[in-house]
């Protein structure tokens, strides 16, 4: 039988050989073909010598739009995605575009809480209560979204080994 295809795209510092990457790639390649995604270079940004907010504003002025071209030229078939923080963006807005999701996982992507439309797929998003950025109540209701907000963490909950097993135990549920 044929695994379902799995989009990984990263957070605004990409990086496959990321230890927590390769968490979340290990706990889901036995029943998924997996492509992983580094987000900057997807956006053709290079991030060497550069600060977090250069990289995110980077990202805000055109990133974002080439990283979702780029993945729209890239892919075609059915997919399910997993993205963390602005991966889960670009995610967002290339499934409102026309790529195929059945499933949108979005770890920590506030820049959601700007969006007005919901993409055509089944979506779960998770959220630190600490994140200051999270979207608010209201809008997750405005998009009758489901969503995990996870007490005690902040932005980057999605490095955190029982927080993977989390994530990864419901995109697994995906298959049943």
């Amino acid at each position: 039988m044929v695994k379902p295809r799995l989009l990984i795209l990263s957070d605004l510092f990409g990086g496959k050989d990321s230890e927590w990457v390769k968490s979340y790639m290990d706990l889901l390649q036995s029943k998924f073909d997996i492509q992983y995604y580094n987000t900057p270079e997807l956006a053709g940004i290079d991030v060497f010598d550069l600060t977090e907010t250069e990289i995110h504003n980077q990202f805000l002025n055109g990133g974002i739009d080439k990283a979702v071209e780029n993945l729209l030229r890239l892919e075609s078939g059915k997919v399910v995605i997993l993205g963390f923080s602005i991966g889960g963006t670009i995610a967002w807005k290339a499934a409102l575009k026309a790529l195929e999701t059945s499933h949108l996982f979005a770890v920590s992507s506030t820049r959601l809480r700007y969006e007005t439309e919901s993409p055509n797929c089944k979506v779960k998003l998770y959220f630190g209560k600490k994140d200051p950025n999270k979207p608010n109540l209201q809008w997750f209701l405005d998009l009758n979204l489901e969503n995990e907000i996870l007490k005690n963490h902040d932005h980057q909950l999605y490095l955190i080994e029982k927080n993977m097993s989390l994530i990864c135990n419901d995109i697994l549920k995906t298959l049943l």
